[in-house]
């Protein structure tokens, strides 16, 4: 299998850490040279191991942050 290449361009927020060290995060990632999307996962302490996440374009990133702001309940 192909190694996957990636660039963290910007480091947008950590959501929370486990006891392990491993931190949930939503980032800004550039994947194999592509243009960079938004993209959360979880990470190891040294960015060297990843958990399966998700990309999201700036403007599902956008919907995504429309629709979390309509949510009733939550601060």
């Amino acid at each position: 299998m192909a190694e996957i290449k990636f660039e963290i361009i910007e480091k947008v927020a950590v959501l929370s850490e486990s006891t392990k060290g491993w931190k949930k995060e939503l980032n800004l990632i550039s994947w194999n040279g592509r243009e960079p999307k938004y993209d959360l996962r979880e990470w190891a302490p040294d960015h060297e191991k990843m958990g399966k996440g998700i990309t999201l374009s700036k403007e599902e990133i956008i919907e995504l942050k429309k629709g979390l702001n309509n949510l009733d309940g939550i601060e």
